[in-house]
């Protein structure tokens, strides 16, 4: 399992402007999903602009860790993307 940042980064960058789904937990047994695309990459952040016709904002980020502690998943086009390689 690639348990760096920086690889986990690599790794989404391959997918720059792509359609991608996020589910984060939100709590016990819960989860939330939004749609939009993978916009950038920062050292410590992703940004992916949301869908505007289910969401009420435009983008949203969120950080390498969570998907190294699992708080957040990847699907794009019907594909997960992993940490594990």
């Amino acid at each position: 399992m690639p348990s760096s940042i920086v690889s986990i980064k690599k790794k989404l960058e391959e997918h720059l402007g792509e359609t991608l789904t996020v589910t984060s937990q939100t709590g016990r047994k819960k989860g939330k999903a939004r749609s939009g695309i993978l916009k950038q990459t920062f050292p410590a952040v992703f940004m992916v602009e949301l869908d505007q016709e289910e969401n009420n904002f435009e983008r949203v980020s969120y950080s390498y860790t969570d998907l190294l502690t699992n708080s957040i998943k990847l699907e794009f086009e019907g594909a997960e993307l992993s940490v594990e390689e």
